[in-house]
């Protein structure tokens, strides 16, 4: 250890205690680097005042060299060792500590969260002006691609097996004209999120929402419960896909969708009584309570618009189902509406605002999205009042009649 610089930064200001620290350190990594290499070439060669004689192996003088230490490329001379062949000729060896220390996934680490944190791929040279040095935008370009691929794998591609969900959240967000991302999102029984995977079609219709369920399957998703909770955006689509894979999953109608649905037939003078309705129902305890609610609510819409008392009724069951499983109310504001899933959209297409033009003949779509999801997953936190789950999850195990 250097003591000198030691006794440097105890005597510095503060100001200038911090660079003189950092360069501490960074001598005593290059100290530790040409420590090491010169231990393997020692291994190899034999010290350098007492070469091995008769040996395949021979120092060669040095030659110029860089690596990554802490991130950053470093250049430095670096010993040469050859390799002594049978015919008489000789071959460069190369040394495996040099070898570890010119990976350069640290640095490619830091220029993809960059990437994910904003930072356009042409930019990233102001970012890493060293790491990059030589490097060209087509080449961090290359390897967002590389590393934004890997991404797509590990959310549409992980074991799901592991994974004791009770209930999900699937929903769709418009990317473009003609392109949709749906996405589904699961719960398990301690009260984690955790994104399932991503499905992108022209639009929220059947097939791709099924080809979605039935992915999840394969990968060994399966329900901890007897019925799972499926919380569902109004779409017919997903519905079909969440009951053709789980025929008796208990489909709750998101709240927050059917009220701006009732909010457009509606004129801005009702919309406050109309707000009140759904206020009382998110905090309705048991179907009882619930379904006097809708009632109240279905008889004032038939008293000022049929078209909305329709969109009502389109609702049916679902509109109450999560209050019939009888739980507390503590749980209404999990699980009455996608917004747990609205809030990862919205994460989502911030990250996806950046792209100016999608090529859908390549994985640009799913690559984005994979990135996008990664990024809002980071976010997630425990529902409210988690400890409640054990009587949803009671509730849910009830066996029901199929009439029922």
């Amino acid at each position: 250890m250097n003591l000198q610089a030691i006794e440097s930064i105890l005597q510095a200001e503060p100001e200038t205690a911090a660079p003189l620290f950092r360069e501490l350190i960074r001598h005593a990594v290059l100290t530790a680097f040409g420590e090491a290499v010169e231990h393997e070439v020692r291994e190899l060669c034999g010290p350098s005042y007492n070469p091995t004689c008769g040996g395949d192996f021979f120092r060669a003088g040095s030659a110029p060299s860089s690596v990554f230490l802490q991130g950053e490329k470093t250049k430095l001379s670096r010993p040469r060792v050859r390799e002594r062949l049978a015919d008489g000729s000789s071959r460069e060896v190369t040394l495996k500590i040099l070898n570890a220390a010119k990976d350069s996934r640290e640095w490619e680490d830091l220029v993809i969260r960059g990437v994910l944190c904003g930072v356009s791929t042409r930019d990233q040279k102001v970012l890493h002006p060293d790491q990059l040095a030589g490097k060209s935008h087509a080449h961090v370009s290359q390897l967002w691609i590389k590393r934004a691929s890997a991404l797509v794998d590990e959310v549409n591609g992980a074991d799901l097996s592991d994974f004791e969900m009770f209930s999900l959240y699937m929903d769709g967000t418009v990317l473009a004209e003609g392109l949709h991302a749906i996405i589904a999102v699961g719960v398990d029984s301690s009260g984690h999120k955790k994104v399932l995977g991503f499905a992108i079609g022209a639009s929220e219709n059947k097939e791709v929402c099924t080809d979605l369920v039935s992915s999840l399957v394969a990968r060994g998703l399966k329900p901890c419960c007897a019925r799972p909770l499926a919380v569902l955006d109004g779409s017919k689509a997903l519905k079909s896909a969440v009951l053709s894979a789980w025929p008796m999953a208990v489909t709750q109608r998101c709240l927050a969708h059917k009220e701006r649905n009732l909010y457009a037939y509606l004129p801005r003078k009702h919309h406050a009584k109309l707000k009140g309705f759904f206020a009382r129902l998110r905090k309705a305890q048991g179907g009882e309570a619930a379904d006097e609610i809708v009632a109240e609510l279905a008889a004032w819409l038939g008293r000022v618009n049929a078209q909305a008392l329709e969109s009502l009724r389109e609702a049916g069951d679902d509109l109450t189902a999560f209050h019939h499983l009888g739980v507390p109310s503590t749980l209404n504001r999990s699980f009455l509406s996608t917004n747990h899933i609205e809030n990862l959209m919205l994460n989502l297409k911030r990250h996806l605002g950046r792209v100016k033009r999608w090529r859908q003949e390549t994985d640009m779509v799913a690559r984005w999205v994979a990135s996008g999801l990664c990024i809002a997953q980071k976010g997630f936190r425990r529902i409210h009042h988690y400890s409640h789950l054990p009587q949803l999850i009671e509730a849910l195990n009830r066996e029901v009649s199929p009439c029922a």
